[in-house]
């Protein structure tokens, strides 16, 4: 399907822009969008920025101060209607961050002049069926996106992604930490075991291994994650056996944003935890299998360790996958959890 493509009836000298910025998800594609929001805020302080996100993600950047408004696509909601919504709003700029059928869609639905960015699908493909890099140049996620607002004079800061979570999930966080006794003289690290898909994920066992060390050391231990998550977590936490608690399935994504600014360290693999605790301030130990840093999603100018093994079969999928191709997994099952200790020390430094 073609990109629709329309001339909006707006005055040359605009001023200030009302600007739409489309991204349906998921978590870390939506955080890595928060540059942008800032550097659009901070050339034109008058702005209005209205978010278009799917519900679940919403709460990502409902409290950003750029945001003047989120317009949301309910998980069985009618697109028709949200392009009615914003049809509603007579937007001088019209940004899509996504590019995917559904974005196509709403596109058509809402005459505008939009402009997107260049998703690298090509250099993409080539590296993952190849393993030739045939990239230009290796840009972010969190840059590439500003080559949708070319016209609107935005400069990258060189600062990470922020994630806004209001005094309510604030509150809430502090009071678990009270209740579970996590966090008060001994430094809180944030494990994020799970992923959505399995070639992401660190063995369990490892994760287990990783966890009596960080008690060694010294940590509380909190397990964070989505419902989905919650029955791993749980083992590693009750492996554990003390001095840790799951968060995993009792927190929203505001609430496990004010979990991570309390924490001293995360880790977690190439998962939404892991952008979010790099647009909270926490330092990060990144664990990478099948993805890699070309696809433009490593941890964002933030204070971080990466961890990977370089192998012939990297990179294997642009997202992760239900099983490893080559049915041995050692991207991640290599990774060694005395390696991960050691790195989050160097954090901690």
């Amino acid at each position: 399907m073609p990109w629709a493509s329309y001339i909006l009836d707006v005055p040359a000298d605009f001023d200030p822009p009302a600007i739409l910025v489309l991204r349906f998800s998921s978590i870390g594609d939506v955080v890595l969008t928060t540059p942008l929001l800032r550097a659009l805020k901070t050339r034109h302080p008058e702005c209005r920025i209205s978010y278009v996100t799917k519900a679940a993600m919403a709460p990502l950047v409902s409290d950003h101060p750029a945001v003047s408004e989120v317009l949301t696509l309910e998980a069985a909601g009618s697109l028709t209607r949200l392009a009615a919504e914003i049809r509603k709003r007579n937007f001088t700029h019209l940004l899509d961050l996504h590019g995917t059928l559904r974005a196509r869609l709403l596109r058509l639905m809402v005459p505008g002049s939009w402009q997107g960015f260049d998703h690298r699908r090509r250099e993409r493909g080539v590296l993952i069926r190849t393993k030739r890099d045939i990239y230009p140049v290796h840009v972010p996620m969190a840059e590439r996106y500003f080559e949708a607002a070319e016209g609107l004079e935005v400069r990258q800061d060189g600062k990470a992604a922020e994630l806004y979570v209001s005094e309510a999930a604030t509150r809430s966080v502090a009071a678990w930490l009270a209740e579970t006794g996590l966090g008060g003289d001994r430094p809180l690290a944030v494990l994020a075991p799970g992923a959505a898909h399995f070639t992401k994920r660190w063995p369990v066992e490892s994760w287990v291994s990783l966890a009596g060390r960080l008690l060694t050391d010294g940590y509380d231990l909190a397990l964070a994650g989505g419902a989905a998550d919650a029955e791993l977590c749980q083992v590693v936490a009750t492996m554990a056996g003390r001095n840790a608690a799951v968060a995993a399935g009792k927190f929203g994504l505001q609430e496990t944003g004010a979990l991570l600014r309390r924490a001293a360290v995360s880790v977690s693999g190439d998962t939404g935890v892991m952008h979010m605790a790099t647009a909270s301030g926490t330092k990060v130990v990144a664990l990478m299998g099948p993805t890699v840093r070309q696809f433009g999603f490593w941890p964002y100018n933030a204070k971080s360790v990466v961890l990977e093994r370089e192998l012939y079969c990297r990179p294997c999928s642009a997202h992760g996958s239900a099983r490893c191709p080559e049915g041995h997994h050692r991207c991640l099952r290599e990774i060694d959890s005395g390696v991960v200790a050691a790195a989050v020390e160097t954090l901690r430094r």
